[in-house]
């Protein structure tokens, strides 16, 4: 599923960092924490390559 906005694309990069082992899970915060917690390595890995181009910085 890709992202529907930067934040959220942003967040599942972190997310992904985290399970590949780069960044510290107690790092991650907020939408990053839950998506580590409910989402395998190939669903954050879709969602995080996701183009930024004309994807809106936050939805509702």
């Amino acid at each position: 599923m890709p992202a529907k906005s930067k934040a959220q694309q942003k967040a599942a990069g972190a997310a992904l960092a985290a399970k590949r082992g780069d960044q510290k899970v107690s790092n991650l915060k907020g939408a990053s924490k839950s998506m580590y917690k409910s989402m395998d390595k190939d669903e954050l890995e879709k969602m995080a390559s996701t183009k930024r181009k004309g994807k809106p910085e936050h939805v509702r």
